[in-house]
């Protein structure tokens, strides 16, 4: 019997990292310019970088934990293969219509510099009241870290990475997924913070529309030549 488990283990070991590649990778690419990233960066000029750190992270990684939660309960509703394939299908979906996006940008000579969303947030911010406390007590670094975490949360809810993270998390190693994510998120949570505005007017948006769409046509072909776990 311990024999037996030993083997399991060690043929899951794979699928983990599988997983947690894949994931990261996709977190990387989808939320580098994306409305969270922004958030963060915007917030982290006018408060506590530590306080919009754990209020933006502490989001995505809920967020992360709900889309995975709902991945692994998706084979219980439908057969493993069905899941799988339709995580394909998504990934071609969202590749084929990044690339589209991207080739229209370079023909149009539009995208080269940041999304259109930096201005979205940048107003929006505008418009809700920032914290009226202290912003060095305690209690005025839980509401910077509250005001992060509610704007990032509603922001990141029917996201293109939480729908891939709810795919992912059906198709492949949920421990994996929900590690991937996870690290995904806080890294890109920690650039934000700490480059700020500056890094996040740096960022060409047709670029990286493109390298996401790469990489999730990527996602595809590789799932469909290897097949389910």
């Amino acid at each position: 019997m311990a024999d037996l488990d030993l083997v399991h283990s060690v043929a899951a070991q794979p699928q983990l990292g599988e997983a947690f590649s894949t994931t990261l990778s996709m977190i990387i690419v989808s939320e580098l310019g994306d409305k969270t990233f922004f958030i963060a960066a915007l917030l982290a000029m006018r408060h506590c970088r530590r306080a919009v750190f754990v209020g933006s992270a502490g989001a995505l990684v809920l967020m992360t934990a709900l889309s995975v939660a709902l991945g692994v309960a998706l084979p219980a509703l439908l057969p493993k293969e069905y899941t799988h394939w339709a995580a394909v299908a998504l990934f071609v979906y969202f590749g084929g219509k990044l690339l589209l996006e991207a080739a229209e940008m370079f023909r149009s000579g539009e995208g080269a510099g940041p999304s259109s969303e930096l201005d979205e947030v940048e107003q929006s911010l505008k418009d809700v009241n920032s914290p009226k406390v202290d912003k060095t007590s305690f209690q005025g670094l839980q509401a910077v870290a509250m005001q992060a975490f509610t704007l990032t949360f509603l922001a990141e809810w029917g996201d293109r990475s939480q729908i891939s993270t709810v795919a992912l998390a059906a198709a492949k190693n949920p421990w994996g997924v929900m590690l991937g994510g996870s690290i995904g998120h806080c890294c890109c949570t920690s650039l934000a913070v700490l480059g700020g505005k500056y890094l996040a007017a740096s960022i060409s948006e047709r670029i990286v529309v493109g390298v996401g769409g790469v990489l999730f046509l990527l996602f595809a072909v590789h799932g469909a030549l290897f097949g389910s776990d």
